[in-house]
């Protein structure tokens, strides 16, 4: 879905810019050490879209944490960006290993963001289940709730 954004933002001529989350700190690790951090802040400030996928898969240490935050205030309220994220807001803290900066950061990715939270099996293990090469979908909250109809 986010890819589609970028794709439709593109096709109506705005610049888009596709990153992980590992990616894109990479490259800003990298730069902090060739003291290049402003200039390579600025190309990720550039483009009119900046997706970043992944978000949560792998914690950052405060450096990291701090370096995303800095990317986040220069876009906000001037370029739009989309995270995608298997975490909910509330697991964030874990993610930057710090609640206070977790916070900070949501602050100024929610105030003018429309949020999607798609639930369910990824569609990716969802054809590979049809394929047959996995067993059945997990159980959802309610199934699970439901007592075995045993005769």
């Amino acid at each position: 879905m986010a890819i589609s954004l970028g794709v439709k933002a593109i096709e109506a001529g705005h610049t888009a810019l596709f990153l992980t989350l590992e990616s894109l700190i990479t490259r800003l690790t990298r730069a902090r050490m060739e003291n290049l951090v402003e200039r390579q802040l600025q190309q990720f400030v550039y483009p009119r879209l900046l997706i970043i996928d992944e978000m949560g898969y792998l914690p950052m240490n405060r450096e990291e944490a701090g370096l995303f935050f800095r990317l986040l205030t220069r876009r906000y309220e001037k370029a739009s960006t989309i995270i995608t994220s298997n975490k909910s807001f509330v697991d964030w803290g874990e993610i930057f290993n710090d609640q206070v900066l977790a916070t900070a950061i949501l602050d100024r990715l929610l105030h003018h963001c429309t949020t999607l939270n798609i639930k369910g099996e990824s569609y990716r293990l969802k054809e590979k289940r049809k394929a047959g090469m996995f067993g059945p979908p997990p159980k959802t909250d309610e199934e699970k709730a439901e007592p075995d109809n045993l005769q």
